[in-house]
């Protein structure tokens, strides 16, 4: 058996020979799918071809059988494709789906959790589970609802995501920024502050429930417009109508939207958008700048008769496409700085996590004026203040500061890194919250320390002396 031990290939024939069971069948009786084109083993290792058994020790070495036996299946899926997808949903985490199954949980069982992914969804046999529906509350209150699938099924989108998006995403519009390949929101925001300084005025988009109410005939439509591979629209069209249940097991019938929260959905959005947004605009209006996040959109224009205008045009487009703006939050702001001194209703707007208002700037560290710019949003401070204050920083004085650096200063860094970006000096109230705790810390840690004007002396003495130590004192920072 060319290396295969005769012990082996006794027990793998013994389970080639188990009946599956039904909640394993990918039969059309079971499962309401097209039949199976091969035997669905309980063990990955194994594949039968007549009377041949492949056995493999790991997923890196499918490549080596894969492209003679694929042909067998209705649908060419590569094995790989499902080994990297799983090693991406890994490396996100995330939580538990209807399943509670975790990360950890599938990874136990993990060379049969992919076979039997791959081989479903080779045999258009895949249906996806139904999706858990979890509300979270909104910075500016309410609620937000988000659909988390389970494990297995944010791998078999992330299969999907990793086949369709390398077709998709070279058409889309160069100021579309949303989840793409090599673009970043700093590079949107940046973007947009060059265009506020060039243009008056600002429409500020807001799409009503977007990812709530997107219309599936119209999104199937859309995604129909870039690739005509069946088992892509298959199961695009499965993961669009699949039901949803809320947390106390109710179950939710869903006729419009994708699930927020879903791997595939935010290139779904995308793709949505471009037709319904992008393209139109660059059709239409193809000398009005704009800068577009997901469902987060930026028009910019020369005059105040203008913007009302577009913002009547994108309205109407908008309903066309079976959505609603919002019309709270939608709103045409004027880019007010030294050269622009009219007084208007709104001034400010707030895009990926920057509030865009008239600030004080410095040219040649003399000279002083008004600048139309970005800085950290104040939802954005306090959201960052508030995460601080779980740390419980001040009760662990079982730890040196070493310590505190190494559990915190990654995320720390990571805040620095992109709301420094622009007028970095915004940030300094948001970490006095974050040194105020370090003080706390060194007053219970030293007790020659637990006065607040000595702990303070002690920590600022130490932030200069060591920069590295917290990133947000290498901005200037300093306690």
């Amino acid at each position: 058996m060319h290396g295969t031990s005769e012990p082996v290939v006794s027990m793998l024939r013994e389970k080639l020979k188990r009946k599956p069971r039904k909640s394993e069948s990918t039969e059309a009786r079971h499962r309401g799918g097209t039949t199976r084109s091969s035997v669905e083993t309980a063990v990955m290792a194994a594949e039968r071809r007549g009377r041949v058994i492949h056995v493999f020790s790991d997923w890196s070495t499918i490549a080596i059988w894969e492209e003679s036996n694929i042909k067998t299946k209705p649908f060419s899926i590569s094995k790989q494709v499902v080994w990297e997808a799983w090693q991406k949903v890994k490396a996100n985490q995330g939580a538990a789906g209807v399943d509670e199954e975790s990360i950890a949980d599938f990874e136990k069982n993990l060379k049969n959790n992919l076979y039997r992914i791959w081989n479903r969804m080779s045999s258009g046999t895949y249906f996806p589970p139904p999706v858990l529906m979890v509300k979270i509350p909104k910075a500016t209150g309410g609620e937000r609802t988000l659909g988390i699938p389970t494990v297995s099924d944010r791998v078999a989108q992330m299969v999907a995501k990793m086949y369709l998006e390398p077709v998709v995403d070279p058409q889309f519009h160069e100021d579309s920024y949303g989840y793409r390949p090599k673009k970043s929101a700093i590079e949107a925001v940046e973007q947009a502050r060059q265009r506020c300084w060039r243009n008056d005025w600002v429409v500020d988009i807001d799409v009503k429930a977007f990812f709530d109410k997107i219309d599936h005939t119209l999104m199937l439509h859309a995604v129909r417009k870039h690739t005509e591979c069946k088992w892509l629209l298959l199961y695009i069209e499965r993961w669009l109508k699949v039901s949803a249940m809320e947390q106390d097991g109710k179950p939710i019938e869903r006729t419009s939207g994708t699930p927020q929260g879903g791997v595939a959905s935010p290139l779904l959005a995308n793709i949505f958008l471009h037709h319904a947004f992008d393209s139109w605009m660059a059709k239409e209006y193809p000398r009005i700048p704009f800068e577009r996040y997901a469902d987060d959109i930026v028009v910019h224009c020369r005059t105040y008769k203008q913007a009302v205008f577009i913002l009547s045009q994108i309205k109407h487009r908008i309903e066309r496409c079976k959505l609603q703006l919002n019309t709270e939050k939608t709103k045409i702001v004027y880019c007010r700085d030294s050269n622009r001194l009219e007084n208007h209703e709104h001034q400010s707007f707030d895009f990926l996590g920057f509030t865009f208002r008239p600030r004080c700037a410095m040219k040649d560290r003399s000279e002083h004026f008004v600048s139309f710019s970005p800085a950290i949003s104040r939802r954005a401070s306090k959201e960052i203040v508030s995460e601080i204050r779980k740390w419980h920083i001040h009760s662990m004085s079982d730890k040196n500061i070493d310590d505190l650096s190494r559990m915190y200063n990654p995320m720390v860094r990571g805040w620095v890194n992109y709301y420094g970006q622009f007028y970095k000096s915004a940030l300094y109230p948001v970490f006095k919250a974050l040194n105020n705790r370090l003080i706390r810390w060194v007053r219970k840690k030293y007790k020659r320390h637990k006065h607040q004007r000595k702990a303070t002396r002690w920590l600022r003495r130490l932030a200069r002396r060591e920069p590295k130590l917290f990133a947000h004192w290498q901005c200037g920072a300093y306690p």
